[in-house]
């Protein structure tokens, strides 16, 4: 929430990448990017085609990257309104809404369909990968075009943090 990003950008100024998962975001992007949030996200199943392109250019007019989000059920083809618009897409590689689940590798398809995109239209946008991300899924991600990637429980779970990191950046 907004206290978390506050808190976390008065002690830092490392890039915090934000991923709304709200209903109608366009309610609250502004106030996250005013809050220090560097990188906003947006599911493109949370609201209207014409309120996510609203968030896109509220994140951009306070000089701040933009990006959609794509479910594990959305198909890739509905980041393709967006896209010339995004500096990331995110595609989930787990249901969201909790820690710990399984990567999905048949997301993979998805992202190399997108970074298909991304590259035909010459595009300088990140291509970002959340879900299960660990020592043996990090590599498949990135094979598949992903050059973001989410590791959260593969990290703090870790007996050693700075080890995996170092691992998993490879």
């Amino acid at each position: 929430g907004l206290p978390v990003v506050q808190s976390i950008r008065a002690v830092t100024d490392m890039p915090l990448d934000v991923h709304l998962m709200i209903d109608r975001p366009v309610r609250y992007v502004e106030r996250f990017c005013r809050a220090g949030a560097d990188i906003v996200t947006v599911h493109v199943e949370a609201d209207s085609r014409e309120n996510t392109l609203r968030c896109l250019e509220l994140v951009h007019s306070l000089g701040k990257r933009a990006g959609v989000v794509l479910k594990p059920g959305t198909p890739a083809q509905e980041v393709l309104p967006f896209l010339t618009r995004c500096d990331m897409v995110l595609v989930m590689t787990v249901e969201p809404g909790f820690g710990g689940q399984s990567f999905m590798e048949d997301m993979m398809p998805k992202v190399r369909q997108v970074r298909a995109w991304i590259e035909e239209r010459g595009l300088d946008c990140e291509l970002e990968v959340d879900g299960g991300i660990g020592p043996d899924t990090a590599p498949i991600a990135a094979a598949a075009g992903a050059n973001v990637l989410v590791a959260g429980s593969a990290v703090y779970r870790a007996a050693d943090i700075p080890g995996r990191i170092r691992e998993l950046r490879g």
